[in-house]
């Protein structure tokens, strides 16, 4: 039998979780994509991108990052539109996935984006000069 708990990577410092429980969080990206689209009227909800899923060892809890791209003003709306469909959203998830229990959902605001942004305008601002060509009077002879 198959161990469902993270392994801890020593050189990165970093869980990295089974097989298992990617599986199963690449699925629930996938449906809870899919039914944003497709199913969800709230038009606080539109035009939002399910960024990562991952879910602790017993799978009963999932960490859903969204993000409304370009749109970082809608954090508070989106996650009050995703805290209102979040019943329904599960049981949607519940039909789609066969495990024991249905993951409960918990969802953040993705700032790896913004952080994204944010790095390439430090890195476009910076004022690095032009490196001097090396005096070529040191040669021998």
């Amino acid at each position: 039998m198959m161990s469902c708990l993270p392994f801890f990577d020593s050189m990165k410092g970093i869980a990295i979780m089974s097989i298992k429980q990617d599986r199963v969080a690449e699925r629930i990206r996938t449906i809870l994509s899919e039914l944003l689209l497709r199913e969800v009227s709230d038009p606080r909800l539109q035009n939002i991108t399910v960024t990562e899923v991952s879910l602790d060892p017993e799978l009963m809890f999932a960490d859903i990052y969204v993000n409304a791209l370009g749109d970082e003003s809608r954090q508070a709306e989106v996650l009050a539109g995703l805290d209102r469909a979040k019943g329904f959203l599960r049981r949607e998830i519940g039909k789609n996935i066969r495990l024991r229990n249905t993951p409960e959902l918990h969802f953040h605001w993705d700032v790896t984006l913004e952080r994204g942004e944010h790095m390439n305008q430090l890195i476009a601002n910076l004022n690095i000069p032009p490196e001097e060509p090396a005096d070529d009077d040191t040669e021998l002879g």
